[in-house]
């Protein structure tokens, strides 16, 4: 994991600010309602893991020690098995009722050989009777195109260092579908900004379809965003949710 957004501590203490809660985390609490193993792929700082880890067996894999350094830390963080891992090859010798990737974490997978790797894991990992679900930004929407400094310019409340300021800005390459993103932290009083640059790729609905089919996967439907609409055209999001074939 060379994302430095993930890696570098420094920046990793601003990810669960940006990130707490969310329609993503809640509909996964509830979709995981009858799960008694759960995998999260990607898990990041644990957050989605730890809510899982109450009444069922989890397990959290990713590849950045600088999250899974908070995500062991956090409140029920010591009920779950967290792994450094890649998810395009981690095999743990077991399956499990739920496999899930959030957080639109599928979209660091830049090439469509990684893509497929990790659907290989999902598949690799899901019980016969298993599901799964993840999600990725629909390129139809540009939502990059939000990313801008003056757009996407917000305070955020950090419990230590008081109001810091953030924006975005970004790349876009058409032939690749790939963006590369930076983000920016300026701690208050020193001056001193923070940044990070990543890439995230924005595979078609079409590609994830024959990409799924290819890795023995089935999808029963596809949502169009987290409060669990029918995927259309012009949705926010893709995200699928199937079985084994």
């Amino acid at each position: 994991m060379t994302d430095r957004l993930y890696s570098d501590p420094d920046l990793v203490q601003f990810y669960d600010i940006e990130n707490e809660g969310g329609v993503d985390f809640y509909y996964c609490v509830g979709f995981a309602k009858h799960a008694g193993s759960v995998l999260d792929l990607g898990c990041g700082t644990g957050q989605l893991a730890a809510a899982l880890a109450n009444r069922r067996s989890v397990t959290g894999v990713d590849p950045a020690p600088a999250m899974l350094d908070i995500a062991r830390r956090r409140a029920g963080g010591q009920r779950v098995d967290w792994v450094d891992a890649d998810a395009r090859n981690v095999r743990l010798g077991r399956r499990f009722d739920l496999v899930l990737l959030t957080g639109h974490a599928f979209q660091v997978f830049l090439t469509p050989e990684d893509r497929e790797a990790v659907l290989r894991t999902i598949a690799a990992h899901l019980a016969p009777d298993g599901r799964f679900i993840f999600d990725t930004r629909n390129p139809a929407t540009e939502e990059w195109l939000e990313w801008t400094p003056e757009r996407s310019e917000r305070e955020l409340s950090h419990p230590g260092l008081g109001t810091v300021r953030a924006w975005n800005d970004f790349r876009h390459d058409p032939a690749t579908g790939v963006v590369t993103y930076s983000t920016h932290y300026e701690i208050p009083d020193s001056g001193r900004v923070l940044s990070a640059e990543s890439k995230i790729a924005f595979p078609t609905k079409e590609s994830l379809a024959q990409m799924l089919d290819q890795t023995g996967l089935v999808v029963e439907v596809w949502l169009g965003n987290w409060r669990g609409e029918p995927y259309a055209p012009t949705s926010p999001e893709i995200i699928p949710i199937g079985r084994l074939r």
